[in-house]
């Protein structure tokens, strides 16, 4: 029996349009909608449906997680987690391999910055 997947996906410039820099971010924050990419609602509520647990990642400041989530609520992003504060440098995931059979359980999609993940096909 096959267990649900875990998606862990980041927030800025992958579910909605990047709002530029730190400061920008900042600002942006907390004075403005959030601008989902094209297909990202429908493609949050097709992996809900099938079970998958959705981790949204963000280098947003903890400090700024109500604004954030009120953000989120107002654009109709659905999620099961949200981890702030990871920053904005290279994201690493290491997991181990099943004992029955040795495939791999991780992988990693790298998209360009503002495409959003309405293609995207798990």
């Amino acid at each position: 029996m096959s267990r649900p997947k875990t998606i862990f996906c980041d927030l800025d410039g992958t579910l909605t349009v990047h709002p530029g820099s730190v400061q920008d971010i900042a600002k942006y924050n907390l004075e403005s909608e959030m601008r989902v990419l094209p297909g990202t609602r429908d493609k949050l509520w097709e992996w809900d449906k099938k079970g998958y647990n959705i981790i949204l990642t963000t280098g947003r400041k903890e400090g700024m997680r109500k604004s954030t989530e009120d953000q989120l609520r107002k654009a109709g992003i659905i999620y099961d987690q949200l981890v702030m504060g990871i920053g904005g440098g290279d994201r690493i995931l290491i997991n181990d391999r099943k004992p029955d059979g040795g495939r791999d359980t991780a992988s990693v999609i790298n998209l360009d910055r503002d495409k959003g993940v309405a293609d995207l096909d798990l």
